[in-house]
């Protein structure tokens, strides 16, 4: 600190010395530093504790005081440490996925993801819209090695897919150690690898928090575009980028909680990437390992979201949100006595407001063969029947309408053409 004098103050005096006047200053420099010393030796102990005072070792050594010091350092230490550490971990489950294509021009890559293997015999876990198109999906393993894969199975519902290379590609460094995701806490770190941009950046490693652990997000279909569903995911501020795609979100040591999928990109927007809970993905990889595709609830029927349809059409019903139906597909929900007109309010007495709720409602509490009340209007009267819920088919293998749209023979998704 400079400390200046402007002259303001200063006398025009010269000051005369004497000896009376030298025994006194000398007298008063003495004692002031004897108490000097005194309080140094007082508080320097627990100012040093606090972590106000930081002492040079040569110092402290000299001190014999036993207290440390209250500094951020060791602690960031030990972070970067478990995160090193974890990484470490995670990396040889992480693999590059390489949709190839079959074009005019023949066969051409059309994109990279990431992946994680997490089955010793060779299944790997990554995102449907990463192997959506292809023709072939090669796999390059930490070792950069490479191996074509079969695709098992996928759920567009849910955008995973399984693939499977063979077992001698695979060693128990290879397998992915799964968390809990259901234990997630906003703050913790979270540790995202993946090959952003491509295989040149492979292995990219970010690192963030778990901004969220439940948010509910729209999921797409790549292909046409449509919104298909919503899904509850992790929120992170650890980068994902294109090609992060199925690739993991790690906690601190080196377990897969997520398998990274979407981030927001409008203008405007940064550090808000979603990945899909572990817990989920644990369920939908068993599920398509046994059968090929993933078991989701279907109420068997075609509608829409009440408030999307068009006013000539809207049905003469008290309530401005539910499901309206097009159209009844399954055995079970034509036995119900539900038909075309009606508006869906609510399941189990639970409230559906539309399609995102029904579809909701449907996957959380109920299983394929399960029967569930439903509530619907038929005019201005509330009615009630009992529906035994079928298996919602893959979407990809629905066919196209004439006008290019998609049908679904599960409430839930929209885009049903109107007569």
């Amino acid at each position: 600190m400079t400390y200046y004098d402007d002259g303001r103050f200063r006398s025009t005096k010269k000051p005369v010395s004497t000896p009376k006047s030298s025994l006194s200053w000398i007298l008063v420099a003495f004692f002031s530093a004897i108490v000097g010393s005194g309080a140094t030796w007082l508080f320097l102990p627990p100012l040093v504790a606090s972590g106000l005072i930081t002492l040079p070792v040569s110092a402290q050594s000299t001190t014999n005081v036993s207290y440390t010091a209250r500094a951020r350092q060791p602690v960031s230490v030990q972070l970067n440490d478990a995160i090193v550490k974890a990484v470490k971990t995670a990396t040889p489950s992480v693999v590059g996925i390489l949709n190839i294509q079959d074009t005019t021009s023949g066969m051409q890559e059309a994109g990279v993801g990431s992946g994680v293997l997490f089955d010793a015999r060779g299944f790997i876990v990554t995102n449907y819209h990463v192997v959506q198109g292809a023709a072939k999906v090669e796999v390059v393993l930490d070792n950069k090695r490479h191996a074509y894969a079969t695709v098992v199975g996928a759920d567009a519902y849910t955008d995973l897919a399984v693939l499977k290379i063979p077992s001698l590609f695979v060693t128990a460094a290879n397998v992915a150690q799964f968390g809990n995701s259901a234990s997630l806490q906003a703050g913790e770190p979270a540790i995202a690898i993946g090959n952003p941009a491509g295989l040149d950046f492979t292995d990219s490693v970010t690192v963030g928090v778990i901004s969220a652990t439940q948010r509910t997000m729209p999921v797409q279909d790549e292909a046409t575009g449509q919104v298909i569903g919503q899904e509850t995911v992790v929120q992170t501020d650890a980068a994902i980028n294109p090609g992060n795609s199925g690739g993991p979100l790690l906690n601190i040591e080196g377990q897969v909680i997520g398998i990274n999928s979407s981030k927001i990109v409008a203008k405007g927007f940064e550090g808000m990437g979603f990945a899909i809970p572990i817990n989920e993905v644990r369920t939908i990889t068993r599920q398509i390992m046994l059968t090929g595709h993933a078991q989701h609830p279907a109420l068997g029927i075609e509608g829409e979201s009440l408030s999307a349809v068009p006013q000539q059409y809207q049905p003469d019903v008290p309530v401005k949100n539910g499901v309206w139906v097009y159209k009844v597909t399954s055995a079970s929900a034509k036995a119900s006595g539900i038909r075309r007109g009606d508006v869906i309010v609510a399941i189990n007495n639970v409230k559906i407001t539309g399609f995102s709720d029904l579809r909701t409602v449907l996957w959380q509490h109920s299983v394929p063969g399960q029967w569930v009340t439903v509530s619907f209007y038929r005019g201005q009267t509330l009615m009630t029947s009992r529906v035994q819920l079928s298996d919602l088919p893959p979407l990809q293998n629905q066919n196209a309408n004439n006008n290019g749209s998609t049908t679904d023979p599960f409430a839930g998704f929209g885009g049903i053409p109107f007569p």
